[in-house]
């Protein structure tokens, strides 16, 4: 049976609704006039500018954007090894025991997984004196171990879609499996290493569970400014804060999209010259 094409817009309609229409909301009333977030009094600008002064959001800010920064790169680092070897190395004797310990972190509540940190660093901090106190440290590293498992599947999936006929043919060449991996196989799962690397710095960005037990003095991230001063009433600046936000991301998703599909058609155009040469 045909499905109707009224029925159909609608439910599209609907759907883009129940997933847009509160940000469509936010961020008209991030340039209203009134400090009232749900009454409309003008065109304004001001919340925008009022952002420029705010000193704790813009240094809570930076903190998150460095955090994410570094956060993101050791997820692809570490992440693309436990991937690569999740999707190659699945002969051997402990294999599930090694797959479920790189996901596990996808279905354990990340309060469980704040807490076990938090205790894991307080026991260390009394024997070995390190680290001292909580902070930017603690907190990479809890984002890190949330992270990973999101990139090892990502690029799990990838490598196993590979064609191994260019890493086969690089290694009867005389190529040895480290070069391969670097000079083949990366350039192949690139798409995959930049979706994981997004996907790793929003996360770490939006994080606010896991920093909560493992931030300490100095170390405010703009997630708990925020959690902070909306439980003591909405206010415009968060609309701008989002809406910045917003952009930014959304400028980020485009600009990775069209990497990653300029890197396809140039994959394309070099396998198909290289297959019309043959």
């Amino acid at each position: 049976m045909k499905p109707s094409k009224p029925l159909s817009y609608a439910v599209l309609g609907f759907g883009y609704s129940f997933l847009y229409l509160p940000i469509l909301l936010l961020i008209v009333y991030s340039f209203n006039e009134s400090k009232l977030v749900t009454v409309w009094s003008g065109f304004s600008t001001k919340w925008y500018w009022a952002l420029l002064e705010d000193d704790e959001l813009i240094t809570a800010a930076l903190l998150s954007i460095k955090i994410a920064l570094m956060t993101a790169t050791a997820s692809v680092v570490v992440g693309t090894w436990a991937g690569f070897v999740l999707a190659r190395l699945n002969r051997f004797r402990l294999f599930p025991l090694f797959a479920g310990m790189v996901n596990a972190p996808l279905v354990i509540p990340e309060v469980i997984q704040g807490i076990s940190l938090l205790l894991l660093f307080v026991a260390m901090e009394q024997t070995l004196g390190w680290p001292e106190g909580r902070g930017v440290f603690t907190i990479w590293i809890g984002h890190v171990m949330l992270c990973v498992s999101y990139v090892a599947i990502i690029v799990q999936s990838r490598v196993r879609e590979l064609n191994r006929s260019l890493e086969e043919a690089a290694m009867d060449l005389g190529a040895r499996p480290l070069k391969v991996f670097f000079v083949i196989t990366l350039p192949l799962i690139s798409q995959a290493l930049v979706s994981g690397w997004l996907l790793s710095f929003t996360l770490s960005l939006d994080d606010l569970v896991l920093t909560a037990f493992l931030s300490g003095p100095g170390s405010t991230t703009l997630p708990m400014v925020v959690f902070s001063r909306v439980r003591l009433g909405l206010n415009p600046e968060m609309n701008a804060l989002a809406t910045l936000f917003i952009v930014v991301v959304s400028v980020g998703v485009v600009a990775g999209n069209l990497y990653m599909r300029s890197v396809q058609r140039k994959r394309d155009r070099e396998m198909q010259l290289a297959f019309n040469q043959a």
